[in-house]
């Protein structure tokens, strides 16, 4: 009969360097027995909902973290009673015996890239055995020029009953995660300048965000800082409290980013877009769209598609630690969807190559996985264009603020009839405003103001396409 002994999950780093999540739920009790990757627990990270696997088959021992709980990356979890009879099962780091006495973000920095990402096997070497994947993680970035980002390294699994020893080790830079650094390198921010506020010092992304938008980082509050209470003469139920977390406060720390360091021009143009419902309302009656769903939207993403081709500056990308310009030869379509966490912007991988119908199938996806809060980590990176569609909420237009590392975002107005002057006689026509913002560092108005031209022009008159191909 073999023995058992007691592991400890630590919660990992779910994408791109992210410091914390929130346990949303528990799908397993103490005593459960679990199998390899059976989904453990839904946690909430800065961009998404995430379901977390086991990375152990036996029974649970202890759960550390209570649901509802904010948890900082690396800090254990659950507890789990394993046979001892076999190495560590797939999807997880070694055990301590791969765990060096530096730090984990010193070492992280002084190894080589590692691209196999959370959920592979790293042997004694250092060089990645099987690969796992935990997520379905969609196709990479494809930047020219670019060198490869160093995934944060697994963390690793502790046995008990060992306690492992933590010395201080002497830093030759900060302390940060190799995401972080791209970020600052992105930002062209000296990390010798910020202040870190995570554990030990380490230099979180909200750190250099902060920095970059002009404001000094405060020292961490401890998790059992009290709430303030009501201002005098103020009672609690005059006032709704809601902390500052998940998806809105990442949303909060991008916009901040993207409107401080971008700057931003917005154009607007307004449409008859009668030819563009009438075509909508014949295509939804032919055999080939039976059972499609097809909105104005479908047909503004597609003609914002049509129009990057002849434009192409509104589909790149401002490198700051490169000093370069990168243009993007694909697009990943961004729609900025409103979901009960807070807004989030996924984007379609490689849609510039979709055809109407594919087009139409990938937006319903996108939609639906977003509203449901599923949305993967790896749909939320690597956008290269967005589309905001405020009509839906009864809106003209607005000024859009760009999705961090993007060119431009257009944001589509309400489809409303007005008095309009078609072929010299006022009629009543449908209309919509577009709204185009920018980042002036990478798109002359010249250029801006023939994109939005073009885009106009085919939604006015969908046969110009004929013309733009």
């Amino acid at each position: 009969m073999s023995a058992t002994m007691i592991k400890e999950f630590r919660l990992p780093d779910l994408g791109e360097g992210l410091t914390e999540s929130e346990i949303l739920s528990w799908k397993v009790a103490v005593g459960d027995t679990v199998t390899l990757n059976q989904v453990i627990a839904e946690v909430e990270t800065a961009k998404a909902v995430v379901e977390l696997p086991s990375p152990f088959a036996g029974t649970v021992a202890a759960l550390h973290e209570q649901a509802g709980s904010v948890v900082e990356v690396g800090k254990p979890i659950v507890s789990f009673e394993v046979d001892d009879d076999g190495a560590a099962p797939s999807g997880v780091a070694a055990s301590d015996e791969a765990a060096s006495t530096e730090s984990k973000a010193e070492a992280a920095a002084k190894r080589e890239p590692n691209l196999v990402g959370y959920g592979a096997v790293v042997e004694k070497s250092g060089r990645p055995a099987r690969r796992q994947r935990m997520f379905d993680g969609g196709p990479a970035e494809r930047e020219p020029a670019r060198k490869p980002v160093a995934a944060v390294e697994p963390v690793p699994v502790v046995e008990h009953p060992a306690v492992p020893n933590e010395p201080v080790v002497e830093h030759e830079r900060p302390r940060s995660t190799p995401p972080v650094r791209m970020l600052a390198r992105d930002l062209g921010i000296d990390l010798e300048l910020v202040r870190g506020t995570g554990p030990g010092g380490l230099i979180t992304r909200s750190d250099v965000q902060d920095f970059a938008a002009g404001s000094e980082p405060q020292l961490a509050v401890p998790e059992a800082a009290p709430v303030a209470a009501p201002a005098v003469g103020v009672s609690a139920e005059r006032e709704t409290r809601t902390p500052i977390k998940g998806v809105r406060k990442f949303t909060a720390a991008a916009m901040v980013q993207s409107a401080f360091t971008a700057p931003h021009v917005t154009e607007f143009l307004t449409v008859d877009v009668t030819p563009t419902m009438e075509l909508l309302t014949r295509l939804k009656a032919s055999r080939e769209f039976a059972g499609y769903k097809l909105t104005p939207l479908t047909i503004a993403a597609k003609a914002v598609l049509i129009a990057l081709r002849r434009n192409p500056t509104l589909n790149s990308r401002w490198d700051e630690g490169a000093q370069e310009i990168v243009q993007f030869n694909y697009v990943n379509l961004g729609i900025a969807a409103a979901t009960p966490r807070g807004l989030t912007v996924p984007n379609i991988k490689d849609a510039d190559k979709m055809t109407l119908l594919e087009l139409s199938t990938a937006l319903s996806a996108l939609t639906d996985t977003a509203r449901s809060g599923k949305t993967s980590p790896a749909d939320l990176t690597g956008g290269t264009i967005s589309i905001t569609n405020i009509g839906v909420f009864g809106i003209d237009a607005g000024t859009p603020i760009l999705n961090p590392g993007e060119a431009a975002i257009v944001a589509l107005g309400s489809v409303r009839k007005a008095p309009w002057v078609h072929n010299d006689e006022l009629a009543v026509r449908q209309v919509m405003s577009l709204s185009l913002s920018f980042d002036h560092r990478l798109v002359d108005g010249e250029q801006g103001s023939k994109f939005l031209a073009d885009l106009g022009a085919i939604l006015s008159d969908p046969a110009t396409v004929m013309t733009m191909i």
